[in-house]
C-alpha cells in the first residue's frame, strides 16, 4: 500500500509501527478506547508523511491485509470435518470492514452460523459482555457445551475462561504460557484440535 504511494516502507519502519500499534490493541482489548481511535491513531504519523487521512490508509491497509490472507494448514479439513456436527460462530476484535471479504476470499463463509464483531458491538475481548453477546447470537447454548478457540491468550483465552467457557489455545508459534492464564487445551496446529473435537 505504501509502494503506490510511491514510498519505501521499510524493516525500521514496519518496527516504528508496531510500536504504536501493539499498545493501541492493548488499549482497545481493555476497553480504554475505542476501534474508530485505534484505526485513526495508528496511522496518525504516516498520514502526515505523506499528505493523506488515516480514513485512507486504515482502508488501504485492511484491503492490503485481505489480499494477503491465507489459511492456516488444515483449516479446510477441519471445517468440513465438523460441518454437520456442530454450530461455529466467530468472536473477532477485527475491523468490521475486513472479516467478511476475508472470509469469502478462504471460502470460508458458509461454514460459520455467526460473526460477533467487537466494533459493531461495542465491546470488545476479553470482556465477558461480548462472549455474553455471542451466545445469545447462537441461541443460548448451554455454556458447558461451548468452545473458544483461539490464538491471543489474552483476550480469547483469558476471556473465555472469565465467561465460564472452556477454551483451547491455538499456538501455532510455542510461546510461552502466560502467567495465570490456563487453557483446558493447547494444541500447535488445527490438525491436533480436529483430533480432539472428533475424539
Amino acid at each position: 500500500m505504501f509502494a503506490r504511494k510511491g514510498v519505501e516502507f521499510t524493516e525500521q519502519d514496519f518496527h516504528q509501527y508496531q510500536e504504536v500499534n501493539k499498545p493501541l490493541w492493548v488499549d482497545y482489548q481493555n476497553g480504554d478506547i475505542t476501534a474508530a481511535q485505534l484505526k485513526h491513531t495508528r496511522f496518525a504519523g504516516w498520514a502526515e508523511k505523506l499528505d493523506t487521512t488515516t480514513a485512507e490508509l486504515n482502508s488501504a491497509f485492511l484491503q492490503a491485509m485481505a489480499d494477503i490472507c491465507t489459511l492456516l494448514p488444515g483449516a479446510m479439513e477441519l471445517m468440513q470435518a465438523l460441518h454437520g456436527k456442530a454450530r461455529l460462530g466467530i468472536i473477532t476484535n477485527g475491523f468490521t470492514e475486513l472479516q467478511d471479504v476475508r472470509l469469502a476470499k478462504t471460502g470460508m463463509t458458509d461454514f460459520f452460523d455467526h460473526i460477533v464483531i467487537s466494533e459493531e458491538v461495542g465491546i470488545a475481548k476479553p470482556d465477558a459482555g461480548i462472549f455474553a453477546h455471542a451466545l445469545e447470537r447462537m441461541g443460548n447454548p448451554t455454556k458447558s457445551r461451548v468452545l473458544m478457540v483461539g490464538d491471543n491468550p489474552h483476550s480469547d483465552i483469558l476471556g473465555g475462561l472469565n465467561f465460564g467457557i472452556e477454551t483451547c489455545w491455538l499456538n501455532v508459534h510455542q510461546h510461552p504460557q502466560p502467567e495465570g492464564i490456563i487453557p483446558h487445551y493447547e494444541v500447535a496446529s488445527l490438525h491436533e484440535l480436529r483430533e480432539i473435537l472428533l475424539a
